[in-house]
């Protein structure tokens, strides 16, 4: 008993810090080999951490411009009966009662005109040679239906109260219209006919940013409208209201705009911010992580690669580890720390590049980084562990094998 006991004790007792030396001395043996080793995981954990970071920042800028254009548009319009026709008349007076409802920001009112046949043309004579005629949309609007809608101007104007009141004869031309009439500018008191009317031009819009049917249509005063063509009342009411506002307004404006019978009135309200900001964060996420876990996996099988590489040439050198009394498990451990340390390294480097990459992305589009902390932190932990997992059967490896035959096969 003693005997054996003084057998095991006579054996070299080797220490973490002194497995630990010997792997970081057998890295540096061959430093190009190791970057490239590293190399692999470092691209793994900075795409995991540029993917994470970008689709975090991507998705605060959709749910920003949804919750600033999507999440403030609210329409409403008359109910239509059995027969398609309108069951009650939206007032006239549609727009100045959105306007008293606290939340509303810009309200204006829209309708399709009816032109019985007429058609549309920018000169007085017909051309026979020649299409000069158009059966265009027509289409009126209240003065504050510009600003509801978030309209830009190409060049002119927009109609104001007057020429409502007044019923003047002037237009604003989507730049769809404008294109097919040939009609560029303004400054020149430009005229088109809608049927034996003429119209004069004095504003092109650029763009909208909701009512798209706008850029194909021509638009004129509601008084114009309701004089020349017998419009009978509004159609819809468009309402931009504050961010978080308008589940509120939907539930007023009814109220507001036909207080005597508000259920004739059917509202467009959007849907819930937060789930569609949680559906867009969910859905960039799961995708940025599948490609985040592929550049992983590429790494890992790198240093799995590498790993028993260097095995298979230090045979000789686990050998006579073996022959001088290292434990099976001092070999394994050994390889497993190597495999760790270019793991960890791999993931100090790649949180770094990751981070710096969305703070660039970001400052290149001018967006608001967003990264969450954990993430750059975790980072080299991830990545030892990554170096762990792919070094395991090669250390496992090396320590199955036996000191003589090693010892041969090294020689």
């Amino acid at each position: 008993m003693r005997a054996t006991r003084r057998r095991r004790d006579s054996r070299p007792r080797l220490r973490f810090l002194d497995l630990l030396s010997d792997g970081v001395a057998s890295l540096s043996v061959r430093p190009g080999r190791a970057a490239l080793t590293v190399l692999g995981t470092v691209i793994g954990i900075a795409a995991l951490v540029a993917t994470l970071g970008l689709s975090q920042t991507a998705g605060n800028q959709i749910v920003g411009r949804f919750d600033e254009l999507a999440a403030t548009d609210v329409v409403v319009a008359s109910k239509s009966g059995r027969t398609g026709v309108a069951t009650a008349s939206l007032p006239w007076d549609s727009e100045a009662r959105a306007m008293r409802l606290n939340g509303v920001t810009a309200a204006g009112t829209l309708s399709d005109v009816d032109l019985r046949g007429q058609l549309v043309r920018a000169v007085p004579l017909n051309d026979p040679q020649g299409q000069t005629q158009f059966q265009l949309a027509v289409k009126t609007a209240s003065p504050g239906l510009y600003a509801a809608v978030r309209a830009t101007l190409a060049t002119g104007r927009v109609p104001d109260a007057g020429h409502s009141d007044r019923a003047d004869r002037v237009a604003v031309l989507g730049p769809n219209v404008a294109e097919r009439l040939h009609v560029g500018r303004v400054d020149n008191q430009p005229a088109i006919f809608i049927g034996e009317r003429l119209y004069v031009v004095i504003g092109i819009l650029a763009d909208v940013q909701r009512q798209p049917s706008l850029l194909s249509a021509i638009i004129i005063p509601e008084g114009t409208a309701r004089r020349e063509f017998g419009l009978a009342a509004p159609g819809t009411v468009q309402l931009e209201t504050n961010v978080g506002a308008a589940p509120v307004i939907a539930t007023e404006a009814p109220l507001a705009i036909l207080p005597n019978d508000p259920t004739q009135l059917r509202v467009t309200a959007p849907p819930e911010p937060r789930r569609v900001r949680a559906a867009v964060q969910r859905d960039l996420d799961r995708l940025f992580l599948l490609l985040g876990g592929v550049s992983l996996l590429v790494g890992a099988i790198g240093i799995a690669n590498v790993t028993l590489v260097s095995v298979l040439e230090r045979v000789g050198e686990i050998g006579l580890r073996r022959a001088l009394g290292a434990a099976r498990r001092h070999i394994a451990v050994q390889f497993l720390l190597e495999s760790t340390t270019l793991g960890f390294a791999g993931g100090v480097l790649g949180a770094a590049l990751g981070t710096l990459a969305v703070v660039i992305v970001s400052a290149a589009h001018t967006w608001t980084p967003v990264l969450q902390q954990w993430v750059p932190l975790t980072a080299p932990a991830l990545g030892a562990v990554i170096g762990l997992l792919s070094g395991t059967y090669p250390s496992l490896r090396a320590a199955m094998l036996e000191p003589v035959d090693a010892l041969r096969s090294g020689l």
